[in-house]
């Protein structure tokens, strides 16, 4: 490994010695992580039609709500993160607009998307579940990709890690409320350079979201009632967010109560969908039973 590298997988032999996390055009700054939450929400908007097109359903219906949803999705992402992040903007209100900066929680956008969605859904007098099915493979894409603007942003990151996936990142590309005591205890300082050692967790969601996608991809001809692609993507993502956000650095505590608040709300949401798809399909059991 380089010692002036930027970032690196040490065990990996992955090495990125001048990490950049924005373009210029024109001289305006364009940071990768706006990119990359687009390209994801591009590349969402194509599976959902993909799906809608299989499904006879109109691909309108979903390009057409994704154009309110996108608005109030990134709005509510936003909400979220500052509310639970108030103590690094409440002195500096001009901040909460600057997302290029980044700073957006996805669980926020889920909401945002949800309630867009009801609200779209009871106007055009459409079943809300049936377009959630297909919604929630889009929405799962984006998150795929989405995830990989944190690498540019040097954020979402875990504690400290030697194993096969750990990410070496130079300190002061970080930002410093995201280094916990633990990752400053195993500082590694090389040629006067301090490097912090992390699980790259950005990462491990990302491949997770992938095996859920693949699962519901499979699993979508198979499905038995309206929503159960829906509860099961609630169900898939908030496993592995339970998991995940519990070894983060950074996370959004509930309002000093050292309860990480998307963990909470994962938990929450794993119950909740795991017990409806239990009555849901228990329910249709008894009903071919009854009619046999």
């Amino acid at each position: 490994m380089a010692n002036t590298a930027d970032i690196s997988f040490v065990h990996l032999g992955i090495t990125i010695s001048h990490l950049r996390n924005s373009i210029s055009i024109f001289g305006f700054r364009i940071a990768f992580y706006g990119i990359i939450i687009g390209i994801g929400i591009l590349t969402g908007l194509w599976i959902a039609s993909n799906d809608a097109k299989r499904r006879g359903q109109d691909p309108e219906l979903y390009l057409d709500f994704a154009l309110y949803a996108i608005v109030v999705s990134i709005i509510c992402a936003r909400i979220y993160y500052v509310i639970f992040d108030w103590a690094n903007y409440k002195n500096d209100l001009l901040q909460i607009l600057n997302l290029r900066a980044g700073g957006l929680a996805i669980y926020g956008g889920v909401i945002g998307a949800a309630l867009t969605l009801i609200v779209y859904t009871r106007v055009k007098k459409l079943s809300f579940f049936s377009l959630a099915d297909t919604g929630c493979l889009g929405l799962i894409t984006g998150q795929i990709i989405g995830r990989w603007g944190n690498f540019f942003n040097c954020e979402a990151f875990g504690g400290y890690t030697d194993g096969l996936f750990a990410m070496r990142i130079r300190r002061a590309l970080v930002n410093e409320n995201m280094i916990s005591k633990e990752l400053l205890n195993h500082l590694i300082v090389q040629n006067g350079v301090e490097y912090i050692q992390v699980h790259p967790t950005f990462f491990y969601e990302s491949v997770w979201n992938l095996c859920v996608l693949a699962f519901m991809l499979w699993y979508r001809k198979r499905k038995r009632f309206d929503g159960e692609m829906f509860l099961i993507y609630l169900l898939g993502y908030g496993l592995g967010r339970v998991w995940i956000e519990g070894i983060r650095t950074d996370q959004l505590i509930f309002f000093g109560t050292g309860i990480p608040v998307s963990q909470a709300l994962s938990l929450i949401l794993v119950v909740v969908s795991t017990l409806v798809l239990f009555f849901q399909h228990r329910q249709i059991r008894l009903k071919s039973k009854g009619e046999t």
